[in-house]
């Protein structure tokens, strides 16, 4: 008696289905999205060109979504990449302060251009006092070490 072990034909017995997963393509969609990620995640911090100082101190960690206020060289004032008038600053940071369940705030994060007049800061930074804001970081540049 001999068995035939190639492929059956005509009305005999049917093929057994595939059980294997070609992981190929899924692994190629993984590949192309972590690249998008890795291109766009550092574009996601600010939209607001600035020149900003150099500084010795240490990064700050962050334990939740600080707020971003940004004055750029024509001294335009952004907040969160919106930009907002001098004369509607205060409200716009009372309403941050109000909506802040945090004890001064939630963190501020003002990024100015070195190239701005002091003046235009220090009104940025009485408009947060008077708001109550007073958790206040200014953000500059890690210096280079120098030899």
């Amino acid at each position: 008696m001999g068995m035939s072990t190639g492929p059956v034909s005509g009305r005999g017995r049917r093929r057994a289905p595939m059980a294997e997963i070609n992981v190929t393509p899924f692994v190629d969609v993984m590949l192309v999205l972590l690249i998008i990620f890795m291109v766009t995640a550092p574009l996601l911090t600010s939209g607001v060109e600035v020149n900003l100082p150099e500084s010795k101190a240490e990064a700050l960690s962050q334990e939740q979504d600080p707020v971003s206020i940004s004055i750029d060289p024509a001294g335009a004032i952004f907040v969160n990449d919106d930009s907002v008038d001098g004369a509607s600053l205060g409200a716009r940071l009372q309403q941050i302060a109000a909506g802040s369940t945090e004890a001064g705030g939630p963190r501020i994060y003002l990024r100015a251009d070195q190239g701005l007049d002091y003046g235009r800061v220090m009104t940025v930074m009485g408009e947060l006092h008077a708001a109550g804001l007073r958790r206040v970081a200014l953000v500059s540049t890690a210096a280079q070490e120098r030899r």
